[in-house]
């Protein structure tokens, strides 16, 4: 009986200044290091099983019960993940599907050695195009598709893919607001909403933003509103509660007597001046 291929890899490099990273440092400002476990987590699963990994309910209870952590947070950093490109987007959105180009050029260099014997043959979802993939990476693909269908190579029949990267399109087009920054933090609440429980609907995500603006003054304000509403996993709008600044209250002597301020020289005329006049003596 012929050895099966082995196909995923027994360690994964990790450069030095991975915690100086933009997009880590922002992963733990928001999740701490929640955040960076549940990532290292999802690349140690990746590179076991290969290049990829499907994403279902069950894989989420399990890593949550792995990692001892709650179901939605892990739910809430993945989506985190997935808008910072740390994960391929669309992929995931069409076929459950966890990987990046990223990971798979570093999956190329660890079976490097023992592809060279055994070329590895590609089964599917492969995002490096022809001129990035090496020699031993058998993609059948690039064999049977020509250049100008170049998004046809990444995996089999990704009819769905380029659906989802039309609807993608669409959605951006749609704004929901005209600042960058707010966009970006009620884009990442609204696909927290949609992984966490039912997809919402257009009117529900309207309902949503007119929360959100009564609510918030200023575009500043609603982006502190969001992050709380995301990071709490909450499935509605709070108002931030603002801290009343008081008068502080005067400094006084003991016992509350208001202090009183003496001229100490003027009082020491007064008296020589009534003791030369007799009115005060001294034993």
């Amino acid at each position: 009986m012929a050895r099966q291929k082995k196909r995923g890899i027994d360690y994964f490099p990790l450069d030095c200044d991975f915690f100086s990273d933009r997009k880590i440092k922002i992963l733990k400002s928001r999740y701490g290091a929640d955040g960076i476990t549940i990532y290292l987590y999802l690349l140690c699963e990746i590179y076991r099983n290969g290049y990829y990994i499907r994403m279902d309910d069950d894989f989420y209870y399990i890593m949550s019960d792995d990692l001892n952590m709650n179901y939605d947070k892990a739910k809430q950093v993945l989506t985190f993940l997935l808008e910072r490109s740390m994960f391929d987007k669309q992929l995931f959105q069409s076929d459950a599907v966890l990987t990046s180009a990223g990971i798979q050029r570093r999956y190329q260099l660890a079976v490097k050695t023992r592809a060279k014997k055994n070329p590895i043959e590609i089964e599917g979802f492969w995002l490096l195009k022809e001129e990035e993939t090496e020699p031993f990476i058998k993609v059948a693909h690039f064999e049977d598709c020509s250049g100008k269908n170049e998004d046809n190579f990444r995996k089999k029949g990704d009819n769905s893919r380029e659906k989802s990267l039309k609807e993608s399109k669409v959605k951006k087009s749609k704004g929901y607001y005209a600042d960058p920054a707010l966009e970006r933090e009620f884009s990442l609440y609204v696909d927290m909403r949609n992984h966490t429980g039912p997809e919402l609907t257009k009117e529900q995500i309207k309902v949503l933003k007119e929360e959100l603006d009564s609510l918030g003054e200023t575009d500043e304000e609603k982006i502190g509103i969001v992050r709380k509403a995301f990071a709490s996993g909450w499935k509605s709008f709070y108002p931030i509660r603002k801290r009343q600044q008081g008068k502080k209250p005067k400094k006084q002597g003991s016992h509350n007597f208001k202090q009183r301020d003496y001229d100490f020289d003027e009082l020491e005329k007064k008296l020589l001046k009534k003791q030369m006049e007799g009115g005060i003596t001294f034993e």
